[in-house]
């Protein structure tokens, strides 16, 4: 509990700790009905102090000890002779007003202006761990804890990994996962739509990376009874097993063809996904679209062919037959080296390899010039459009 108590400081707004006193409680008998909250923490439950001769108050959900909730009230007491802030309203069953609780240390910690967490420290030795590692003198009470270092970005990208991961039961549609690692990259890193442009390999290797981490942590929580819960056949271990594998090539595969698709709006390039071509084969990515594709009038150096494979070693043969019209064909592959047999196979069949920049040293250094970046393919394809497709949309 220290643990979760800490980390939750580290990424707060501000926390506030205090003793449980015996009128919290209500053994004294005079049980204020809630914990006091002195005017040294008000801005911890309202932006702004309370004002004499008028109460205000305003409804919170606390999360406690990380496990259960209350729909608390933060209350400010300013008419008659009462000036004073409390924390009311924590259900009947709230189990932290017994006798034995004298004594034990509330943490209060502000998330966010909606998000509170609390949290009891029971124990002699998670109380004297809270004052060591914050550098707290053993007699202070009532104190605000100052969080207001800068979060670096490695930090925050993890706090918005959890916010997506506790979102979800079930694991979300590709597209949706996708769109949710890429959300966590720009927001921790404050990326713009320039970095798309000017730097679009670097781009989707940052967000295929932040999506592992994004999907290993909501795997992990998906399938946490794989840890506690014993198969009851070898068989139902191998089906789980199986299950697992195939979900992760799955959205390895579609998540590249979502991210790549990302990029490409960005550029504003015009094209379409599995777009139907000759004998309902569907390439990945058609550019400008079907509808061009099959227009005998639309000059066919106007149209380009994009296959998108995470590794393409034994695999880039199927593009070959997946638009008749187009002799030459683009590959774009994660794949971080392929032979010199094979490159040549590719070169014989019109098939051009397209990969991430920095992966094009790791080829056979007789095929690094032959082989294109993600930038110099989009930038291939908007001179296309440019000098091409807008002007025959014009006619």
């Amino acid at each position: 509990m220290l643990n979760n108590v800490i980390e939750s400081i580290q990424y707060s707004e501000s926390a506030f700790y205090r003793y449980i006193t015996a009128n919290d409680t209500g053994a004294t008998g005079a049980h204020q009905a809630g914990f006091y909250i002195p005017k040294c923490a008000a801005r911890l439950l309202f932006d702004t102090l309370g004002v004499k001769g008028e109460n205000k108050s305003r409804f919170v959900k606390i999360k406690w000890q990380d496990d259960f909730e209350t729909e608390s009230r933060f209350i400010y007491y300013g008419q008659g002779t009462r000036n004073e802030y409390r924390i009311t309203r924590f259900g009947r069953n709230f189990p932290f007003f017994g006798d034995d609780n004298i004594g034990d240390l509330l943490v209060l910690v502000k998330q966010s202006e909606e998000d509170y967490r609390g949290y009891v420290l029971e124990t002699a030795e998670e109380i004297e761990g809270f004052f060591s590692y914050f550098n707290l003198s053993p007699d202070s009470n009532n104190q605000l804890i100052e969080t207001q270092r800068e979060i670096t970005p490695d930090e925050r990208i993890l706090q918005l990994y959890q916010e997506f991961v506790e979102r979800y039961a079930t694991f979300p549609e590709t597209r949706v996962m996708a769109e949710g690692a890429r959300q966590c990259y720009e927001t921790a890193y404050s990326r713009s739509v320039g970095e798309k442009l000017s730097n679009p390999d670097k781009v989707l290797l940052n967000w295929i990376h932040s999506e592992y981490e994004l999907f290993r942590l909501l795997e992990d929580k998906i399938y946490s009874f794989v840890r506690t819960t014993p198969f009851p056949s070898l068989d139902a271990f191998i089906r789980s097993a199986n299950e697992m594998l195939n979900r992760r090539k799955a959205r390895a595969g579609k998540s590249l063809e979502h991210h790549l698709a990302s990029l490409f709006r960005s550029n504003e390039l015009v094209f379409e996904e599995q777009a139907v071509t000759e004998m309902n084969k569907k390439p990945d990515f058609l550019f400008p679209g079907g509808e061009f594709y099959h227009n005998m009038v639309f000059p066919i150096d106007g149209i380009t062919v994009l296959g998108a494979k995470t590794t393409c070693k034994d695999r880039w043969r199927q593009i070959i037959s997946e638009a008749d019209r187009v002799d030459e064909k683009y590959l774009f592959t994660l794949q971080p080296g392929i032979s010199s047999n094979q490159l040549r196979e590719m070169e014989e069949a019109r098939v051009k390899l397209v990969v991430p920049q920095s992966h094009i040293e790791y080829f056979p250094e007789e095929y690094r010039e032959k082989i294109g970046s993600l930038k110099t393919f989009i930038s291939m394809v908007k001179s296309k459009q440019d000098n091409i497709y807008k002007r025959f949309i014009m006619i």
